[in-house]
Order: structure tokens, then sequence, then C-alpha cells
């Protein structure tokens, strides 16, 4: 009888610690949780992804196969509890930053995940380096924990995709537009100096990119938007830092920029220098007016005095002329008198 009733006290206190003290759990600061129940994640009824703003940068193609369900999202705190038939799946939503040529599959890919490889439009393979950071969506759990088998695979691939297509279709932007609008609203814009053209040589397409690494990564934050619809996984930001060409075309590479700045730096100067010539050839033929005005205004103010001067009297006109050529007789060293016939 006592066996009985202790076996049945031992097996409620191991019931109770296996399945009720073992089903309390906490979520720490930096995480969130999602419980399963017999491997089905609970879920906000039957909304989607599609009605949260984080699928407007999908096109239609993509809407139709990017559609997961919402999930009841357990925050930070606790102790929450489970029953035996429930699993909770814990992620970090913490912020990560991770070399963009790093590969979670192959961690030895890509020089050891330190340098990415693309080729750029002029068939020139080169080398990439920087840092991407982040972090998983707390909108899209599902697809991170049960869409997709290696959600961060899935993003790094898609974001060197798009870098890679990115890198051989580069295009350096055309200023001479923006150049041409500012003229347009009555800006003096100077006429713009292709160095190429003045060569007679096609651009070098890694120069290109070189100047406007500030543009190449506001294309890829852009174009990776998307990825918090597709993988779970939220791209903060991309930072790509430097672009290197082969170690045996860099001599020559050098050269050519060291050509181009040249050729750059004299087109300037000739600018500068014709500019400087037009700004002085303005300013003599502004002072030559004045002089010009200065002489004309005494005569303008003379011939307005004897015109008045005739109006009142035309006796006085006659004596101030008679007054002047005496003054003039006086300072003449010699006269010459036509003869009468």
């Amino acid at each position: 009888m006592w066996f009985v009733i202790g076996t049945l006290f031992g097996f409620i206190a191991w019931f109770c610690t296996r399945y009720l003290l073992a089903g309390l759990f906490t979520v720490d600061q930096n995480e969130l949780a999602v419980k399963t129940s017999f491997g089905r994640a609970q879920r906000l009824g039957a909304a989607t992804t599609l009605e949260d703003p984080i699928a407007e940068p999908l096109t239609a193609e993509h809407r139709e196969r990017y559609v997961y369900p919402q999930l009841k999202v357990i925050p930070p705190g606790g102790p929450y509890f489970r029953w035996p038939w429930e699993k909770v799946h814990k992620v970090s939503v913490a912020t990560e930053t991770v070399n963009m040529a790093w590969d979670p599959q192959v961690p030895s890919a890509n020089q050891n995940g330190t340098v990415l490889e693309a080729v750029t439009k002029d068939q020139l393979n080169v080398g990439l380096t920087g840092q991407i950071r982040f972090r998983v969506s707390d909108r899209n759990l599902y697809a991170y924990l049960f869409g997709v088998k290696d959600p961060l695979a899935h993003v790094m691939g898609y974001f060197v995709a798009v870098l890679r297509e990115r890198i051989a279709n580069f295009e350096a932007p055309d200023g001479k537009a923006d150049l041409k609008a500012e003229g347009e609203q009555g800006q003096q814009a100077p006429a713009p100096v292709d160095v190429n053209d003045a060569l007679g040589v096609g651009g070098i397409s890694i120069n290109d990119i070189r100047k406007n690494l500030r543009d190449l990564n506001e294309h890829m934050d852009r174009e990776c938007q998307s990825s918090a619809a597709r993988y779970g996984v939220v791209l903060d930001a991309s930072l790509i830092t430097g672009i290197d060409p082969p170690a045996e075309v860099e001599s020559a590479l050098a050269a050519i920029n060291t050509a181009y700045n040249q050729v750059s730096s004299d087109i300037s100067l000739a600018q500068a220098s014709a500019d400087q010539k037009i700004v002085q050839s303005k300013r003599a033929v502004e002072i030559e007016t004045l002089r010009a005005q200065a002489e004309v205004e005494p005569l303008v103010k003379l011939a307005d005095q004897l015109a008045t001067l005739k109006q009142r009297d035309p006796g006085a006109l006659r004596a101030y002329l008679r007054n002047v050529r005496l003054a003039l007789l006086d300072k003449a060293s010699s006269i010459i008198m036509e003869a009468q016939r």
C-alpha cells in the first residue's frame, strides 16, 4: 500500500519537474521566440507577409512566390510556459557585421572570406572588399526559421549576385545632363571636359566604379530591400570600401591613371588661363568704355549749355564763340589765313 502511494507521489513529482517546471523558459533581451505545437508554428490567423510593408519592394512575380504566414512572436522577458508537445524557437535580432566575401557554407571560399571577385564591363577581374550589416526581421520570422533552410547563405548569395551584376554593367553617371539642366535654369555652367574624349580612348570602368562607390553602395541598399520579405533577413547597410585590379595590371592601370590625371590637369590649367584672359578682356572693355564716357560727358554738358545760351540770347553765343577763338589764337604760334580772291 505504501509502495503504491510512494510510487504515485514519485510519479507526480517527476511529472511536475519534467513537464511543469521544465516547461518554463525566458527570452533574452536581444532575442525573439516562436512556439510550435506538434511542429506547426502559432500563427496570427490568416495574415501573411504580403499585408506587411516589408512586401512592398517585391515584384508581382515574387509576391506570388514569397508568401509567408505571420506568427505569434514572444517578446523578451518571461518566464513563459510551454507544454511538452510544444517547442520554442529562439532567434537573435541583434545587428551583425560580416565581411561581404563571407560564405556561410564554405568559409574558405573567396580567399577565406576576405576578397570577393567580380568582372567589370571591360572584362577586368577585380577584388572587392567591404562589410555588410544584417539582422533577423521580426516581421518575417517564418521565412528565417522555417521557409529557408539556410537564410544567411541565401541572403549572401543574393547580395553577391546583385553586386556582381551591378559591377558587370556599371557605367559612370553622365554629369553633362546635370550641367545642361543647370544652364537651362539660368545658371552659367562651364563646358565639361571629358579626359577620355581628349585622349581618344575608351574609359576604364574600374576608375568609374572607384569614383562612384557611394552610388554603388546606395544601389545595393535599394536592391536588397526585398531580402526581409524573401528570407527574413534585413540588410541594414552595405559598405564597399575597396576595389582592386589584379596585380599584373595594377602597374598599367596606375600609368593610365597618371596620364589621365596629367591631361586633366593640363586641360584644367588651360581652361583657367582662358577664363582669366576672358575676365581681363571684359575688365579692359569696361575701363575703356568708362574712359570714353568720361571724355564724352563734358562735351555733352557743353553742348547743352550752348544750346541753352543760344535760346536765351543769340548774341551772347556769338560773343562766347569770339572769346573762345581769341583764346585759341592767343595760344597759336602761327596763323594761316586763306587769301581772298
